[in-house]
């Protein structure tokens, strides 16, 4: 081998070796670039929170104590950990389990005190010799109230250590506004219910009646269209009181909405005419049960019913992008933009009557609450200028689905 291509094999090892050097440094700036140690940390902890959050966002019972225990054990880091309520104990993940009934009292009086206790090895005596049990920590879930839901039960090893307490406490704080949460999302949701009955109650005595006299107009007259006035009003009443089912499709609540104006238009013939603007591709869009009909019912009954002659009525569907823009608007007489903000009415003969502003601030509210403050109604009225009621839903939520 001659000294040239030993000179060649040499350059050449030596810039290898640079190269690999080179691209390891690399990598491992790369690597710390990615992360550090404690910003993977932070990453592992809320990660843990989170996988905890889910099933206790859903109340405190023994399936959901069952998914989050082993998370909750991890943010600890203690031996084992368990969740009770006042009766017994939900759900238990590590060490500790035969000690079950001591734990279950000590959680039942931490309960009922809200103030949390350690307990030591005289606290947790047993006949297992091999028992490597020495003390727990048990703390109360209180939620921003202070009401203690349950309590959170850290087991230790060894007599639990300041650190381990201090962990304990504090998890159990966070898993009681967790909890706190879950209760705060199951109030929206009873109140929703209600707030949808108070509607159903409010269509009742407003537009039954006139319905069924509509209809026995015709029985003599006109038998074949009081049949067929009678199969909607049926189809309308069975949508309407429906029992199931917080959220709906746009093309349900339309079809529904048809069906009223039919019945409508049986009593006020040519006086009441309809103009339909909809977008197809908004028609599948989730929207809260019975949000237009309370706005339709009152263009119809409060603006139209009152005007002379002939009145329009406009309901209007629009894509616009993530959101499907929606108008109800009536050329009827219009009213007092004061009073709708006071929250009464002037029936047409002179007596007060709530009912149309129970039903836009029913759906006001409900819109606000589904899909934020930025979504409620948006009302455009005057005396004599008719009436204009616009509202935007978001064409995809996470927390909407239409029922089947």
């Amino acid at each position: 081998m001659g000294p040239n291509l030993s000179t060649a094999i040499a350059v050449v090892a030596m810039i290898s070796a640079l190269a690999a050097a080179l691209f390891a440094v690399v990598r491992l700036r790369d690597r710390r670039g990615i992360a550090t140690a404690t910003q993977r940390a932070t990453y592992e902890v809320l990660h843990t929170a989170g996988l905890a959050a889910e099933p206790l966002r859903t109340g405190l019972s023994s399936t959901s104590a069952a998914k989050a225990v082993r998370h909750l054990r991890a943010l600890v880091g203690s031996a084992g950990l368990a969740l009770a309520d006042r009766d017994q104990i939900l759900a238990l993940d590590g060490r500790g389990s035969h000690h079950g009934d001591q734990l279950r009292t000590a959680a039942a009086q931490v309960i009922e005190s809200r103030r949390s206790t350690v307990l030591g090895e005289s606290d947790l005596r047993c006949d297992r010799v091999d028992c490597p049990v020495r003390g727990a920590v048990v703390a109360p879930l209180t939620g921003p109230d202070g009401r203690a839901a349950g309590a959170l039960i850290a087991v230790a090893d060894d007599q639990p250590a300041p650190g381990l307490v201090q962990a304990a406490l504090e998890t159990a704080h966070w898993a009681g506004t967790q909890l706190a949460l879950a209760e705060l999302d199951s109030s929206r949701e009873r109140l929703a219910r209600a707030e949808v009955r108070a509607l159903r109650a409010q269509i009742s005595p407003h537009f039954i009646y006139n319905a069924l006299t509509a209809i026995g107009s015709f029985v003599r007259t006109d038998p074949e269209r009081a049949r067929e006035l009678l199969l909607e009003f049926a189809e309308f009443t069975r949508y309407s009181f429906r029992a199931h089912g917080e959220f709906t499709t746009l093309a349900e609540e339309l079809r529904s909405i048809d069906r009223y104006l039919t019945i409508e238009r049986a009593r006020f013939g040519d006086r009441l005419q309809v103009r339909l603007q909809i977008a197809p591709e908004v028609l599948p869009v989730s929207v809260p049960f019975l949000c237009l009909q309370p706005l339709v019912e009152n263009a119809v009954r409060h603006g139209l019913s009152r005007k002379p002659g002939v009145g329009m009525l406009s309901i209007e569907a629009r894509d616009a992008g993530a959101e499907c823009h929606i108008m109800v608007e009536d050329d009827g007489v219009g009213m007092d933009p004061a009073v709708l903000t006071s929250g009464v009415a002037e029936s047409a003969d002179g007596s007060e009557d709530s009912g149309q502003h129970v039903g836009l601030s029913n759906v006001d509210e409900r819109l606000r609450s589904v899909f934020g403050d930025q979504f409620g109604l948006v009302v455009e009225t005057g005396i004599g200028s008719g009436t204009k009621v616009s509202m935007r839903v978001p064409k995809f939520h996470r927390h909407v689905r239409a029922s089947a």
